[in-house]
């Protein structure tokens, strides 16, 4: 399926319509279908509204309640998979300010109990020492202070024990070289260092380990509900379980091939001595 930036926001708006239209060709109202579904005459309310986006097992139990003939479901269905995905252009996140970009990181950070991340070719600021901060951020216009110190406050959340993270990293994302040498030796002991905390698992894939799928894009996944997925221009974030679920499938693929604990550690110690 292909996904129109513009069509992202506008899906949200037609398929509350879509989803009142066909009840009201039903003849129902919104508390009989709501018992039908069993659910709440508010929840079908602010589903026909836009003011709450359906998830797709939602959808799929209006349908059924409606009886709508398969070409209809298909085409909701659709539609509901469209507005279950959202993008966030980089350039927006510029003109509104990075320093916010790190409130929202930090508020989906504090909603989820279990967070995976796949870095295949950089670190995460989650992980990264200062000077490896300031250096990712020479890219991005205006004055990076603000968002430096907002991704150093972020950092905090690693020690909360009631949360678990797993980051899994290629040998390229641990090595990228974006400081000096002895910098980067420094950044590696960063990563020795944290993969000591009992609710943190680093893992990583040294190159030539054997996989058959190739490592293509940054991603996190909060929990079993959200995953963001980034490149150049920006992130797609994907709220339906079955892209979630993909996701999943392929953090657990590169996940069987990684090292951890020890044997992270000997790979990461080996590889900040090369840069000493």
């Amino acid at each position: 399926m292909t996904f129109e930036p513009e069509q992202l926001g506008q899906s949200r708006t037609d398929l509350a319509e879509k989803l009142r239209e066909l009840r009201k060709r039903a003849g129902l109202t919104g508390a009989r279908l709501a018992w039908r579904c069993n659910m709440s005459q508010s929840q079908i309310s602010k589903f026909e509204t836009g003011r709450k986006t359906p998830k797709l097992v939602d959808v799929e139990r209006i349908l059924q309640a409606l009886d709508a003939p398969p070409e209809i479901v298909a085409e909701i269905t659709a539609l509901a998979r469209i507005a279950n995905t959202e993008w966030q252009d980089k350039r927006s996140s510029w003109r509104r300010g990075m320093e916010k970009r790190q409130t929202e990181l930090a508020s989906l950070e504090a909603e989820a109990t279990e967070l995976r991340y796949f870095l295949p070719s950089m670190m995460t600021g989650l992980l990264a020492t200062p000077e490896f901060i300031r250096a990712s951020l020479s890219h991005t216009p205006g004055d990076p202070a603000k968002t430096v110190a907002r991704k150093l406050e972020r950092q905090a959340v690693l020690y909360d024990t009631s949360k678990s993270f797993t980051f899994l990293l290629t040998e390229q994302a641990a090595r990228w070289a974006i400081v000096p040498a002895l910098a980067m030796a420094i950044q590696i002991d960063r990563l020795i260092s944290l993969s000591h905390l009992p609710n943190l698992r680093i893992g990583v894939i040294p190159t030539g380990a054997v996989t058959p799928r190739g490592p293509m894009n940054t991603f996190t996944i909060y929990d079993r509900r959200l995953a963001t997925v980034e490149n150049f221009t920006g992130r797609m974030v994907f709220r339906d379980a079955r892209d979630i679920a993909e996701y999943l499938a392929v953090f657990t693929l590169f996940e069987d091939r990684a090292h951890f604990d020890e044997g992270a550690r000997i790979l990461l110690r080996r590889w900040a001595e090369a840069y000493r």
